[in-house]
């Protein structure tokens, strides 16, 4: 395994990790490498991901609404002269 070694870290930042290491039950080096694996995981998604989600949030919410015709476009308006 590589090993990586990160300074001049905020001390916000470092209370902030600490605290939530101590939540979780984990050393700082564990909560850092579980909230990188994280970050890593939802890069990964793929758009088709993101559709699936979407979709199961938002089903059992289907509508009544007409939509309009989209066969054309509009006409243009014209600029004032």
């Amino acid at each position: 395994m590589a090993t990586l070694t990160i300074r001049n870290v905020d001390t916000d930042l470092h209370d902030f990790l600490r605290q939530s290491a101590a939540r979780n039950g984990r050393s700082m080096e564990a909560e850092v490498r579980a909230v990188l694996a994280e970050r890593m995981q939802a890069e990964d998604r793929s758009a088709a991901d993101v559709v699936q989600s979407i979709r199961a949030r938002f089903a059992g919410l289907e509508t009544d609404l007409t939509l309009p015709n989209r066969d054309r476009l509009p006409d243009p308006i014209a600029p004032d002269a």
